[in-house]
């Protein structure tokens, strides 16, 4: 089947156990530790068990050894996207190349896996309160602008958290952030197959020069308030439809992340009482 395989595992701020910690590095034990925020801080630590519990299921490694690593591309800081550093080992074409990416939204976390390609994966909450003048004004390239608001009043929202969740999958999966130049890059209207139409400069130069870089997109829905996207980018992002059966050149299994922290905890306390010999 043609199309770039991915896992996305979803997961839920209630999943955020103490049994869980034991799988953060140094590195993230202190920015744990350092989030005020509570759900920010239960949203963070179900992200990096998640992460670990999923990579090491695919690697053959105890989860708290899979290496992550974080770095700004700004300032060197330990907050940048979260990448896979495995030291080289053989040649590369032996060399697993995962590729993975985080996002949570309310309650909502998530984590999506890819080998052939660069993943991207962006979750919204929709029925928080949102002013869509202000982040459209930002966010929108002028047709999309125009289009929004040739919309019902009450369709914008949705049509603009569509339009958004596939923005922001593109920009992970190219690894930039927000910082990016949001109006030049163009997609498809909402309601239409997810595709880019135009990119910014200074996006199609980090793929190659004059040149538009590979990407699939597909649209997800979680559920009823929280509409997601996956992007690929990368050689062979060629539109093909998964085995989602939507648009997008994307084929997903969606995974229960929830039982699969479930299951960890679990084994994890009955390890530690169970006596030794």
């Amino acid at each position: 089947m043609p199309g770039h395989p991915v896992q996305v595992w979803w997961a839920d701020l209630a999943d955020a156990h103490a049994g869980l910690l034991a799988l953060l590095d140094p590195v993230e034990r202190r920015r744990y530790e350092a989030t005020v925020d509570r759900s920010g801080r239960g949203r963070f630590l179900v992200g990096c068990a998640l992460s670990r519990l999923v990579l090491g299921e695919l690697l053959g490694l105890p989860p708290a050894d899979v290496p992550l690593r974080r770095v700004c591309p700004r300032c060197g800081g330990p907050h940048g996207k979260v990448r896979l550093a495995l030291p080289p080992s053989g040649p590369p074409s032996e060399r697993p190349g995962f590729d993975f990416s985080v996002a949570h939204s309310g309650a909502v976390i998530g984590v999506a896996v890819c080998a052939t390609g660069r993943v991207g994966l962006d979750v919204e909450e929709a029925d928080v309160g949102l002013d869509v003048d202000s982040a459209a004004r930002v966010a929108l390239a002028d047709s999309e602008l125009a289009a929004l608001y040739g919309r019902p009043a009450a369709e914008r929202k949705p049509a603009f958290l569509r339009t958004w969740t596939r923005k922001e999958a593109v920009l992970k999966a190219l690894g930039v952030g927000l910082g990016a130049p949001l109006r030049g890059l163009e997609l498809s209207a909402p309601e239409q197959p997810p595709a880019v139409l135009a990119w910014p400069e200074q996006l199609a130069r980090l793929e190659q020069p004059d040149a538009r870089p590979d990407m699939s997109l597909t649209d997800l829905l979680v559920d009823e308030v929280h509409p997601a996207a996956v992007a690929v980018a990368g050689a062979g992002a060629d539109g093909a439809v998964g085995a989602t059966e939507a648009p997008g050149g994307v084929r997903i299994t969606v995974r229960d992340g929830s039982a699969a922290l479930a299951a960890y905890v679990r084994g994890a306390i009955v390890a530690d009482v169970t006596p030794g010999p």
